[in-house]
C-alpha cells in the first residue's frame, strides 16, 4: 500500500519549514505511527565529513526521525544536496549538475510505493521557489497530487505571504490539509495574532509552533 503522504510547502524562505518537519515527525513517532520524511531537495549544505552539516535540514530531520548522520541516511533523506545556499537549479550549475523535475517527481514517486504508514515530503525554498531551470516548487507539487501542509512565519507581512500561497494552492486545486505558522524571531506581533489572522481567512486549520515546542497533536491528527 502507497504510504499517505504530505507535502510541507513553504509560504516563503527560511521561514521554518524544517523546525515544523522536523515537530511532526516527532509526534507522529511519539503516537506510534510509521513514519519517513525526506528533503529530496537541499542546497547550503557542507559536506558530510564537515561538523557544521549537523545543522543542516537534512541532519535535522535524521535526528527527528532517530536516524544516525550516515552516508546511506542522508542519500536516502536528500539524494539532491548542493553546496551553494542558492535555489536549487543555481546551486547546481555552480557544481555543473542539473535538476530535473521528471527525475524529482519519479523519485519522490518510487519513495511513495514503497513506504508504509506517513511519508512526509519537505520542500525547499518558498512555494513558487525553482527547484529546476524551469519548475518551480508548486509545479513539483501538482505532479505529486498529494495534500499540502503550508508553513509560514510570524513576521511583518507573514499573514499576506500566508494567505497569497493558500490562494494559489486553491487555485491549482491543492488539497491544504493546514497551515503551521513557526514563530519568527523579534516578529513585532503575537503568534497567537498571527495565526488568529490567517485562521479568518485560510479556511482550514492553522496552528502556532513556537521553536522548541512539541508539534500539537490536532495537527498531527490531519496527517
Amino acid at each position: 500500500m502507497a504510504a499517505r503522504t504530505v507535502f510541507v510547502a513553504g509560504a516563503g524562505t527560511e521561514i521554518g519549514k524544517t523546525y515544523v518537519t522536523a515537530a511532526l515527525t516527532r509526534r507522529l513517532r511519539g503516537q506510534g505511527r510509521p513514519v519517513r520524511t525526506l528533503k529530496p531537495l537541499a542546497s547550503g549544505v557542507p559536506p558530510l565529513s564537515d561538523p557544521a552539516f549537523a545543522e543542516s535540514d537534512t541532519a535535522r530531520l535524521l535526528d527527528a526521525q532517530g536516524l544516525a548522520v550516515a552516508d546511506e541516511h542522508v542519500e536516502a533523506c536528500s539524494p539532491w544536496l548542493f553546496a551553494a545556499p542558492l535555489a536549487p537549479d543555481q546551486a547546481a550549475v555552480l557544481e555543473g549538475r542539473s535538476v530535473a523535475l521528471a527525475d524529482l517527481v519519479a523519485w519522490c514517486r518510487a519513495q511513495i510505493a514503497c513506504t508504509e504508514g506517513t511519508l512526509i515530503i519537505e520542500s525547499v525554498g518558498g512555494l513558487m521557489s525553482p527547484v529546476t531551470e524551469t519548475a518551480t516548487g508548486l509545479d513539483w507539487l501538482r505532479e505529486l497530487a498529494v495534500p499540502a501542509l503550508l508553513v509560514s512565519g510570524s513576521y511583518l507581512g507573514a499573514i499576506s505571504h500566508a494567505l497569497t500561497a493558500r490562494e494559489t494552492l486553491r487555485l491549482h486545486g491543492v488539497p491544504l490539509l493546514a497551515v503551521a505558522v513557526s514563530e519568527s524571531e523579534g516578529a513585532p506581533a503575537p503568534l497567537s495574532t498571527v495565526a488568529a489572522a490567517i485562521a479568518r481567512h485560510a479556511g482550514v486549520p492553522v496552528f502556532g509552533l513556537r521553536r522548541g515546542d512539541a508539534c500539537p497533536e490536532a495537527l498531527a491528527d490531519l496527517v
